[in-house]
């Protein structure tokens, strides 16, 4: 996956400038991809190169011009092509397993405190994605908004479930997450 797609993906909802982009990144709750500000900018100029999106200058009062970039066709067709492919999966780079594997060079009260800690964070997490799934649900996200415009109305409710459901599958890894956590404390307080 890519920050690429993952732009293409949103400005197929609506045409937005950068800044609209880096907001939208930082908003959405803990989203399913995420970019700082230094890499969207430089990943619209390689798109508008490439021609997977166009930008045209828009003036916002007397002075300020912004860029707002819109998905051309070839950008429509690079994002499908991408969607309707298989893709490995990303190999494992997790720093919270990886520091659990050497829990047994720290004391265990340590340890323990920091898989409360992730049990906390996976919690807060999981209430987010679940106000998230809501809200999809209901149709009631700017984006979903913007995107439902241009599709048949036949169409909105399973076009909403689907998205709904990428949020639950997030909820699920995130329970997950927390109740493996939960067995690693009953671990370090059955040793010690």
């Amino acid at each position: 996956m890519s920050l690429q797609h993952a732009l293409l993906g949103v400005l197929e909802a609506r045409p937005m400038n950068g800044y609209e982009l880096t907001r939208f990144f930082e908003a959405a709750p803990r989203w399913v991809w995420s970019a700082p500000h230094s890499q969207i900018y430089p990943a619209l100029r390689q798109m508008e190169q490439a021609g997977l999106i166009e930008g045209r200058q828009e003036i916002r009062g007397t002075k300020l011009r912004r860029m707002v970039y819109s998905i051309t066709e070839r950008g429509l067709g690079e994002l499908r092509t991408w969607l309707s492919a298989d893709h490995a999966a990303a190999p494992a780079r997790d720093a919270f397993f990886l520091q659990a594997l050497f829990f047994d060079m720290i004391d265990p009260d340590q340890a323990a405190a920091v898989l409360k800690t992730h049990i906390a964070e996976q919690e807060q997490l999981i209430a987010e994605w679940r106000a998230h799934r809501e809200a999809l649900l209901a149709k009631d996200t700017d984006l979903l908004k913007e995107r439902l415009k241009s599709r048949p109305p036949a169409e909105h409710d399973r076009i909403a479930k689907l998205k709904a459901h990428v949020f639950a599958g997030q909820i699920a890894v995130a329970q997950a997450r927390a109740d493996w956590a939960r067995e690693g404390l009953r671990l370090l307080a059955e040793s010690t």
